[in-house]
């Protein structure tokens, strides 16, 4: 068993990991917080703050410190992670960056005015429920996903048969998941 000084050691190493491993979170090098250690310094903190008969002073004293220290952190992580969350995360752009930032807000400002207005991607929407009879449908389907790649700058160009090879696939995937789902009502219902 670890001796208390060689748990506070351990203690001042997580907290000084946690806050790296927060930076990497917030920098965006990491995709998850980092709680395995956080919840390992409140083991630790909890269980010293039930055995503080047991801390010589100088030990009291390092530990009451290093749970400053985390609370600190903790306060400002919070507030970074509410941040985050809500979307209010500050960027710092360099002088290059905020330049580079305001010749593009001025760009795109002249090239709304000098365009007129653009076609406005609009929704699309059709019922089929066979493809193979329903030819009429499928072009105006055709031709809606053409425009909307026009619309949006894609470069995909799918001939017609490639197209109706896809709808193929995908009604037959659909009917075999509406079978599975239909499937498993019935086996609730019936147990």
């Amino acid at each position: 068993m670890a001796t208390i000084d060689e748990e506070l050691a351990q203690l001042e190493k997580d907290i000084r990991q946690l806050k790296i491993e927060y930076d990497q979170f917030f920098g965006g090098g990491r995709k998850r917080p980092p709680t395995e250690i956080e919840w390992r310094i409140e083991l630790i903190i909890k269980r010293y703050a039930e055995r503080g008969g047991e801390l010589k002073f100088g030990q009291r004293f390092r530990y009451n410190n290093l749970t400053q220290t985390y609370a600190k952190y903790k306060d400002i992580f919070r507030k970074k992670m509410q941040q985050k969350e809500e979307g209010k995360v500050q960027r710092h752009f360099g002088a290059a960056a905020k330049a580079i930032e305001a010749e593009r807000a001025k760009a795109a400002a002249a090239g709304a005015a000098a365009k007129p207005e653009a076609s406005v991607p609009t929704a699309f929407r059709m019922v089929c429920s066979e493809p193979e009879r329903e030819t009429d449908k499928v072009d105006q389907l055709y031709q809606a996903f053409q425009q909307a790649t026009q619309q949006t700058g894609g470069s995909v160009k799918q001939s017609r048969e490639s197209f109706n090879e896809f709808l193929r696939r995908f009604f037959l995937l659909v009917l075999f998941f509406s079978a599975v789902l239909l499937r498993k009502i019935a086996a609730v219902i019936h147990t």
